[in-house]
């Protein structure tokens, strides 16, 4: 599966997860199945971007970081407007993004912000400890756009 796009990926993780979500609520209650699946996405983000750190030799700055997150637009899964780019600082908004219509298709829209959203800065921390992610809005969330700050935080 890592020559395929991410939202294809997304779609298939989300077809898995949805009936032991369902089976979780049913089990647990709404909040508690929302924890844990809060946490396993979570810490399986880390794990991605501990991987895709590890996948080259380049420097792990956002310059490298842009190169390799080609998956998660690739076949317009995500239409962004480009406002800033650097080693240290990438700041982008999205204005589509098919994740979230894909969620709303599948009846899951009430988890999708779980299952892409939450594990962005899961993802970084795997990345590069040292990249924190700012975001104040998602169209997941029902905004007009999602818009992402990333940044290296340097020691000292």
């Amino acid at each position: 599966m890592d020559d395929l796009p991410i939202l294809q990926v997304r779609q298939i993780e989300a077809n898995i997860i949805k009936p032991i979500y369902e089976q979780m609520v049913a089990e647990l209650g709404e909040e508690r199945a929302r924890e844990i699946l809060t946490t396993a996405i979570n810490k399986d983000a880390v794990r991605q971007g501990a991987e895709l750190a590890a996948s080259t030799d380049l420097p792990n700055n956002l310059e490298t970081f842009t190169t390799l997150m080609g998956r998660w637009s690739a076949g317009d899964s995500l239409t962004k407007e480009e406002l800033h780019s650097s080693k240290d600082q990438l700041d982008f908004n999205v204005t589509r993004c098919r994740y979230a219509e894909t969620y709303a298709e599948m009846g899951l829209s009430h988890i999708g912000s779980i299952l892409s959203c939450g594990r962005d800065g899961s993802l970084c921390e795997g990345y590069n400890s040292d990249v924190t992610l700012t975001r104040t809005q998602t169209i997941m969330g029902g905004a007009s756009h999602c818009d992402f700050r990333f940044k290296i935080n340097k020691a000292g």
